[in-house]
């Protein structure tokens, strides 16, 4: 492909990506208060002003307006341009590792999904069953599309999902959530089994290593939200999990 083309294909997909983003700013904001995402128009939490389409332009309308409401002045948090900016930089992240694919499409649309929900149940501790429904599908487009090898994302579907399960059932919800569970097992169908597995230890992991340092820091107890940290190892899988599984294979076969 044509540098001068990978470079208007690789815009595209950054400029949809923080289109997304901002649809995913009116998620993390609705969801959990239960307001409905499609009719209700965006507008100014504090003064209700209803924003017109000047005021919605992903990235440089809060830029324009110095991160302020424009009637009322009040401050719109820095959340917004954050994850509209890292939505359109991870979709071209994406491209550029996957080029113009289906893998490309459903790993964006992974990304925006694992976004919006880490954000939800690092506030709320809950994952929307929504976005594991959602991931499920794109794990239903993979295997559709890739189907000779459809035991490969069924088995992913269980591997880790029902470890992770029978800790929920045991522990009775104290160990684990439902809801990691769930994303899980939609992550693993979209992945196959080996990626989604490499990922969950990353998310282990990170887990981990951050949980404790922010109990540190803050002296404090902290309940420790999953789904961020299992959506990071997910991404962290399909960036580089062909090459530790590849570098894996191969230190098993020198011995």
């Amino acid at each position: 492909m044509p540098t001068s083309l990978m470079i208007v294909i690789g815009l595209a997909f950054f400029l949809y990506g923080i289109i997304i983003g901002s649809f995913l700013n009116v998620l993390i904001y609705r969801i959990p208060k239960k307001e409905n995402i499609a009719i209700k128009r965006s507008h100014c939490m504090k003064c209700e002003y209803q924003l017109q389409w000047y005021d919605l332009i992903p990235l440089f309308s809060w830029l324009f307006l110095r991160g302020k409401c424009r009637k009322c002045g009040q401050k719109i948090s820095v959340q917004y341009p954050i994850i509209e900016a890292l939505n359109g930089i991870f979709w071209l992240l994406i491209f550029i590792r996957f080029g113009l694919s289906i893998e490309s499409l459903l790993y964006c649309f992974l990304f925006s999904a694992l976004l919006a929900l880490s954000v939800i149940d690092f506030r709320t501790f809950e994952i929307p069953i929504g976005f594991n429904i959602f991931i499920l599908i794109l794990g239903l487009v993979r295997v559709a599309t890739d189907y000779k090898n459809w035991l490969y994302y069924v088995i992913g579907l269980v591997s880790v999902s029902m470890v992770l399960f029978l800790i929920f059932f045991i522990s009775k919800g104290r160990a684990i959530g439902g809801g990691d569970v769930k994303l899980m097992a939609a992550t693993g169908l979209l992945l196959g089994w080996d990626y989604n597995l490499l990922g969950f230890v990353f998310g282990c992991i990170l887990g981990s290593v951050i949980h404790i340092i922010r109990m540190k820091v803050s002296k404090k107890d902290h309940v420790l939200a999953m789904g961020p940290y299992l959506s990071a190892g997910v991404m962290i899988s399909i960036f580089v999990g062909k090459y530790l599984i590849s570098w894996y294979a191969a230190l098993l076969g020198s011995h």
